[in-house]
């Protein structure tokens, strides 16, 4: 037998919001007609992280005898990626680059918090710099290509990041930002030639000149999107 229920649009609306940390997941239930709220926490469950988001949200929903479906509108954050990034514990990831800048990622740039500290150390990189990459193209930063791109040799890199085991890759070729054609076609020669893979372009993820800056928000991009995608 089919049967309606009637909502009555005067009736209390909830929300909720949700927060897994590496400790605990926090919640917050929020009464939106009385502005009434309710907290609470669990511990999180790393190896699942949505067992301890299904057991705070319970918990939470019988703590103020909410009903589900008077929850209007749910906030969920999440340190996973956060995590994966400070831990190192990354998806296997490669980089393609210009010829010439294979080692973009461990120069970085030339500036130190602390001027004149000896001892300061860089961060190491999150590509290791054997699956980072320089492919043959050159585009000047008015966008005119100088050097047409090497698909040959994309395709070589591509099969050996394909064999090494890479989960993904990130791209960024120099002044992709004002002409992103090669990175586009190195996208769709990664999608061919290794078509399980991620792949980051930084025309599309940080279109902005400074090549380091935008190499390095395409490569954490590209490490934490498996991560992301499993969670």
């Amino acid at each position: 037998m089919d049967c309606e229920i009637e909502v009555n649009p005067m009736a209390s609306r909830y929300r909720l919001g949700i927060d897994i940390g590496g400790t605990f997941t926090d919640a917050t239930l929020i009464n939106e007609a009385s502005g009434e709220i309710f907290v609470g926490k669990v511990p999180s469950t790393p190896a699942d992280p949505s067992v301890g988001f299904l057991e705070v949200t319970e918990r939470m929903l019988r703590k103020a005898s909410v009903l589900s479906e008077e929850v209007e509108y749910l906030v969920h954050g999440t340190t996973v990626a956060t995590n994966a990034i400070i831990e190192k514990k990354v998806a296997p990831t490669g980089f393609i680059t210009t010829e010439g800048f294979r080692d973009l990622l461990e120069i970085q740039r030339q500036i130190r918090p602390t001027l004149y500290d000896l001892h300061f150390e860089k961060p190491v990189p999150l590509v290791p710099r054997y699956h980072c990459f320089g492919i043959p193209e050159r585009v000047d930063a008015q966008g005119t290509v100088l050097l047409p791109l090497g698909e040959s040799a994309v395709r070589r890199v591509a099969e050996q990041l394909r064999d090494d085991g890479v989960e993904s890759v990130a791209v960024c070729l120099l002044h992709s930002y004002i002409n992103p054609n090669h990175e586009k076609r190195v996208g769709e020669i990664l999608g061919e030639v290794f078509p399980g893979s991620i792949v980051s372009l930084s025309s599309e993820v940080a279109p902005e000149f400074r090549e380091y800056s935008r190499a390095s928000t395409t490569v954490i991009n590209a490490c934490i999107r498996p991560i992301v995608a499993r969670y």
